[in-house]
């Protein structure tokens, strides 16, 4: 395995590697990985008020302000309207294309199964439909095919609590300000559009007290940061007596997909540990 590898996490929506993986993400990036988000969608559907033009310019440079919190080496947003994904041809290659580019070894996605976004498992699809294309010379004959397959692990989200399987669990406790602060920058989602639809704008504190802010966010998306009993396991694995003081963590599913590999393995790469 190579000393620093080169991550590219693959959501539907700019905000999504925040929510769910951003604590990792921030690790990763602090001990010399290159880190990448892709987003396949501009988010254009995800506001109240917002028309869609200005809406996607406020979304990619709040994606682009909480890169720069996180480590982010890049953060890439496609122009596929929000809602509109199907899976088709060109997208298959533009995913190919993009993995490729990157060099990638390593991919956080969601799963393509069960309910949720349609946007959420089509991105996980894509990445799967291509996973097979990325070290044949063929498809793409610009771009060099990799040595080999990715690793794909899968990253929680709204519509996989029920059947997302925690094999590997991240304490994010040290970073847990960097993950907030990445969360608090996409402010059109976190203190606009999910409050209103979920009854809660007449509670969202004031942008700039970013201690309310802070506590808002834990509190109303407590599901996603803070630890679930489903991450014990994975959590005492990894961290022996330790885990029982870890207050926020992440988690994520092996992909029956890419390459072969193991929990092991993966938490020796999340974790830093050679």
């Amino acid at each position: 395995m190579k000393k620093h590898l080169k991550v590219l996490v693959v959501v539907a929506h700019p905000d999504e590697a925040e929510e769910y993986a951003s604590g990792t993400l921030a690790l990763l990036a602090d001990a010399g990985h290159h880190v990448k988000v892709l987003s396949t969608t501009n988010g254009d559907a995800g506001h109240m008020e917002l028309g869609p033009e200005d809406l996607v310019r406020r979304r990619v440079s709040e994606a682009h302000a909480a890169a720069e919190i996180i480590g982010l080496a890049d953060y890439e947003v496609w122009d596929e309207h929000d809602g509109d994904m199907v899976d088709t041809q060109a997208l298959r290659q533009r995913m190919l294309r993009a993995i490729r580019q990157w060099r990638t070894d390593l991919i956080i996605t969601f799963t393509d199964e069960g309910d949720g976004h349609n946007d959420n498992r089509l991105a996980g699809r894509l990445v799967r439909n291509v996973m097979g294309l990325t070290t044949l010379p063929n498809p793409c004959r610009d771009i060099p095919p990799l040595e080999e397959q990715p690793i794909v692990l899968r990253m929680i989200d709204y519509g996989s609590i029920e059947q997302h399987r925690a094999d590997v669990a991240v304490a994010v406790d040290a970073v847990i300000d960097r993950k907030l602060r990445a969360c608090a920058a996409h402010a059109s989602q976190f203190l606009e559009f999910a409050p209103a639809q979920r009854d809660l704008l007449h509670l969202v504190p004031d942008a700039a007290d970013t201690a309310a802010v802070d506590e808002f966010i834990v509190k109303h998306w407590s599901e996603f940061l803070e630890t679930q009993d489903a991450a014990r396991p994975a959590l005492e694995r990894a961290y022996g007596d330790a885990a029982k003081d870890v207050r926020f963590a992440e988690t994520f599913e092996l992909a029956p997909f890419g390459r072969p590999t193991t929990a092991e393995e993966v938490e020796r790469i999340l974790l830093s540990r050679g």
